[in-house]
């Protein structure tokens, strides 16, 4: 495999510049201003596309995403990329029978199990591809079953008994004195499932692989034939944790599809939903880190404070999680007065507390014992598989679309940015502890300085097919929608992209080195979504 030689996305170009980049390399481009969104469509023949892979890792361009998009007799695929001020879509086809692409997973890792996923769902196939295994399907579909192709039925070809996954090739661990150690997918805990499968030598792990997809849910399948509100009330539940950032991603990609302005008060409210699940998320996460290394005080704190910070949310929005909040064209929930003085009233509370509880949790002798110099993802390594939001941030990776690339209302208010070189897991918290603070900030601006008026736009079907990309940073990270509408206004294609598929692989690159006792710790400390990532 050719070793990827990304040095940072800051240091990359701007968007503007990479048809340039493209077009000097031999790679000829062609907009496609059909697609509306933050990010600037281009299509190129399949031939070049492991070639443009290779340009953008040259010039530090980070890789994002990749779906693709039954349109027979072909499969429509289409690839995100990150540069400095924004992102770029490139877009090509191959035939929906005997189809092959040339990989770009030899210059970006990210790309793997995004490829392997387009294999399973469209069946093509990526040539150079270093890995062949199934990744999403396991076994509940056959050899030549393909879930996301049109004529694949929304129920499936179901069997009496879905086969036990139990043919998966992890890779062996082979030695004197190295043992493997399963767990999962079933936990003890109440989360849903995952396979770890760990190499270890004594306490050391040497290895972690990770297979998941054992609750792949088919959202994209059941989002087709939706209308825009079906749609969004299937976004709000890709993954509960981030009901906001879904939802606005979803929202972003309709309402950029068909055109439509969203009031500027609904912008802010969204802003104002999605720094409070920001710091829902964080606080939750800070508590359980601490509660992984013996540490209840902390849990017992963070856990309290996360409970009142949501009561509220209830108070105000009528859902601890915020569910089904923001709609297509703005919001369905304003803020009187009172509620504003509720939430400042909150704030000032909140901060209060933190200014208390964060200092001590960096200062503890015995905690940090714990969180200092475990599981530490490198700069360079986050920077190769291109990891996102507060993993990144805590490896020196230090880029945020709410300032970087940002969209309404961000461009409006100042956004700070925390970072740190170390990579472990004081790190991450440290990071998150800091982004508490941020948020409070910003809650406190936007709140202050509310637009008057309406709180939603009337959405109109589009008379003709549509095409929009959304883009949100979440709590975990950059959160990609894309979304095709037909002339009927329905959903005839949408792909949703957590934070999560980047940053699982974070957990097995960090896990190297540190002894099993210390998983829960490193893993509560990245995070990943199984919800988020089994679509």
């Amino acid at each position: 495999m050719t070793k990827s030689v990304h040095k940072g996305q800051l240091e990359s170009p701007v968007v503007a510049s990479l048809p340039t980049l493209l077009n000097e390399a031999g790679i000829p481009t062609t907009e496609m201003p059909a697609v509306k969104g933050a990010a600037r469509a281009l299509s190129i023949d399949s031939r070049f596309w492991a070639k443009a892979a290779s340009v953008m890792a040259e010039n530090y361009v980070r890789w994002s995403a990749v779906w693709g998009e039954h349109d027979s007799p072909n499969i429509l695929i289409k690839a995100v990329f990150a540069a400095r001020d924004g992102h770029v879509l490139l877009c090509t086809s191959v035939q929906e029978t005997g189809g092959v692409l040339p990989s770009q997973t030899p210059f970006f890792p990210a790309a793997n199990r995004p490829e392997r996923t387009l294999q399973d769902m469209f069946g093509i196939r990526f040539s150079d591809h270093p890995d062949q295994r199934r990744w999403l399907r396991h076994l509940a579909w056959g050899e030549d079953q393909f879930p996301l192709r049109k004529e694949f039925p929304l129920a499936g070809t179901p069997q009496q008994e879905t086969p036990p996954d139990c043919q998966y090739a992890f890779i062996p661990a082979e030695g004197e004195g190295l043992y493997e150690i399963p767990v999962g997918p079933v936990h003890a805990g109440i989360i849903e499932p995952g396979h770890f499968r760990f190499s270890a030598m004594g306490e050391d792990i040497l290895n972690l692989e990770q297979h998941l997809g054992y609750v792949h849910k088919g959202i994209e399948k059941c989002a087709e034939g939706r209308d825009v509100q079906g749609l969004l009330r299937l976004a709000a539940r890709v993954s509960g944790d981030s009901t906001v950032t879904h939802s606005w991603a979803a929202c972003q990609a309709c309402e950029n599809a068909v055109g439509l302005k969203v009031p500027d008060r609904a912008l802010v409210i969204r802003a104002i939903l999605s720094e409070r699940e920001r710091i829902a998320n964080h606080l939750g996460d800070i508590g359980a880190c601490c509660n992984d290394v013996g540490f209840a005080f902390a849990l017992v704190q963070f856990g309290r404070l996360r409970e009142l910070w949501q009561r509220d949310n209830a108070t105000v929005f009528g859902h601890r999680f915020m569910m089904d909040v923001v709609t297509a064209g703005g919001v369905t929930r304003d803020i009187s007065p009172e509620h504003v003085a509720l939430l400042q009233k909150s704030i000032v509370q909140l901060r209060k507390e933190l200014k208390e509880l964060i200092p001590m949790l960096c200062e503890y002798p015995s905690l940090q014992d714990r969180f200092r110099t475990t599981g530490i993802l490198s700069p360079h390594v986050a920077r190769t598989i291109g990891a996102l939001g507060y993993v990144a941030r805590a490896s020196d990776e230090c880029w945020d679309m709410r300032r970087d690339a940002p969209y309404a209302p961000y461009q409006n208010v100042t956004v700070a940015v925390p970072n740190c070189k170390e990579g472990d897991t004081a790190g991450r918290v440290r990071v998150r502890g800091e982004e508490l603070f941020i948020s409070l900030d910003l809650l406190d601006s936007f709140l202050s300085n509310m637009p008057s008026g309406k709180i939603s736009a009337d959405f109109h079907a589009p008379q003709t097919d549509c095409f929009g990309v959304g883009l949100v940073e979440g709590w975990r990270g950059e959160t990609i929608a894309y979304v095709h509408l037909d002339s009927n206004g329905t959903v005839a294609r949408y792909f949703p992209r957590d934070a999560s598929w980047l940053n699982w692989p974070a957990l097995e690159a960090l896990i190297g080195g540190v002894i099993v006792p210390d998983f829960p710790l490193c893993n509560k400390s990245v995070n990943g979504s199984y919800s988020g990532h089994d679509v």
